[in-house]
């Protein structure tokens, strides 16, 4: 990357920059390759954070189909951490598995869960065996005490997954459907759905898999405790990527964690962080980090930065970090400050290797939680930040009432912030379509025909904030 006149020497985030285009010969922006070359196997540079309300199975599998990765939260007791790597490694790269409610819940107990729009599916069973798929839009305008196993007229048409795994084939034989939309089956069972659009997707990305076709994971662990005994029960269990997190990732802490694991010799990718600076990159590699995580108060729940005054802004963290990893063979995952497409091709243009997403995700069908409707009708779901009261409550909620109270009262962050679910662009996969179709726009203008190409040859300016308020569309007419 280098910067279109004399370079500031001040830091700059992503609203304080943007990228000059430069003569291309790349084609059609479909030949962009987007894979980030590292020993994550992301097909494109998308991760989905590691924080309660964003990253479960379902978002995890979601990703991963698409080419990108999660990572599970750390918070996750280790039962049900080991079984989401499970579910995760069992799912299927293009069809995907419907939210599965027994025949009696009701359609507001299912409403709930999953919002009646385009795209999202639900499986009826009946002792543990899914008898019929639907769509959820369906439920728009069933009553709200109707019971699933009432609505079988609802059922989708059946097809034969030998007839399907062909993403290409698929797409014309859901052509011929009228609802452009089947319930699989193999083997006398119903295993998943598929749309017409989702088979397209299927053509257009590749998926993050692993060495035996199965789906690629990442988990998280914190720093302390017996740190290499919680790896090793991640890797048995199916995980691709071992991610150290904590706040303040330059710390001896972090150090002795990440040597640890390095020495335990689990062929696993390490990723840590959180850190701004060169230094700190360099330690985190030097200790054994194959990827180091930057960013410390760009997130959307993070108030790190009014409460302490510690951060740095995201575009000159992630530009430093990046060239001092690049040294020593180390990648950068940018985590954390992205708002828009453009956010995500700058966060490249500076050298990282994938961008980490978190409340942009979490108002989609795939992140946990439930799905609520405010005093003007519109779905949302809420957020939290990782070091926010409420996270805190969860995460130390087995230690006696001092040692938490202890805890509790050096909380950071927003513990509860509406995130509106947009009904036109409600899946994780539509934030992915747009914002891949973002950045590989951006890698066209600036003649790159992948990601180590654009951040070679991107170019980028400085400008005022009557500048970036310019590039915005406006809302009305004048």
């Amino acid at each position: 990357m280098q910067f279109y006149g004399q370079q500031p020497q001040h830091d700059l985030t992503y609203s304080d920059v943007f990228l000059i285009p430069s003569r291309s010969e790349v084609g059609s922006r479909l030949g962009v390759d987007l894979a980030t070359n590292d020993e994550t196997g992301m097909q494109i540079p998308l991760v989905a954070s590691n924080m309660n309300s964003v990253t479960g199975p379902r978002m995890a599998s979601a990703m991963a189909r698409r080419g990108g990765l999660a990572v599970l939260p750390q918070d996750l007791d280790e039962a049900d951490l080991v079984a989401g790597l499970a579910w995760v490694k069992s799912q299927h790269p293009i069809w995907t598995a419907p939210f599965a409610f027994d025949g009696s819940a009701t359609v507001a107990e299912v409403l709930s869960r999953v919002p009646a729009v385009k795209g999202q599916t639900i499986a009826v069973q009946e002792a543990g065996e899914t008898r019929l798929i639907l769509e959820a839009f369906r439920l728009e305008r069933i009553p709200e005490d109707a019971h699933l196993a009432d609505l079988g007229h609802l059922a989708a048409p059946m097809m034969a997954a030998e007839e399907l795994r062909d993403a290409r084939i698929a797409f014309d034989r859901l052509e011929e459907v009228p609802e452009k939309f089947v319930a699989v089956e193999q083997d006398g069972e119903l295993v998943g759905a598929l749309s017409r659009r989702d088979a397209l997707r299927s053509t257009l990305y590749r998926p993050n898999l692993d060495d035996q076709g199965r789906l690629r994971v990442a988990a998280a662990l914190g720093i302390n405790g017996d740190i290499v005994s919680r790896a090793k029960v991640l890797q048995e269990a199916g995980a691709d990527v071992l991610v150290l997190d904590t706040a303040h990732g330059h710390q001896g802490s972090m150090l002795k964690a990440i040597t640890a694991v390095r020495e335990a010799e689990l062929g696993l990718p390490i990723v840590a962080g959180n850190v701004v600076s060169s230094a700190g990159t360099r330690d985190l590699v030097n200790a054994g980090a194959d990827i180091v995580k930057v960013g410390v108060g760009p997130g959307a729940m993070c108030t790190t930065r009014m409460m302490t005054a510690v951060g740095r802004p995201q575009f000159s963290a992630v530009l430093e970090c990046a060239e001092t990893a690049r040294t020593h063979r180390a990648g950068v995952w940018a985590d954390g400050g992205v708002r828009y497409p453009r956010d995500v091709a700058l966060a490249l243009a500076a050298g990282g290797s994938a961008v980490m997403i978190g409340s942009w995700f979490a108002g989609t069908c795939e992140a946990p939680g439930v799905a609520k409707t405010d005093e003007s009708g519109r779905l949302y779901k809420e957020s939290f930040g990782m070091a926010s009261t409420r996270a805190v409550t969860e995460r130390f909620g087995k230690l006696d009432a001092y040692e938490r109270a202890r805890k509790m009262l050096f909380a950071e962050g927003i513990s509860n912030s509406t995130i509106l679910m947009d009904p036109n662009l409600p899946s994780v996969d539509d934030l992915i379509d747009i914002i891949t179709t973002g950045v590989r726009s951006s890698c066209t203008y600036a003649g790159a025909g992948n990601l180590a190409e654009f951040a070679e040859r991107a170019k980028v300016g400085i400008q005022s904030a009557a500048g970036y308020e310019e590039g915005k569309p406006l809302p009305v007419s004048w």
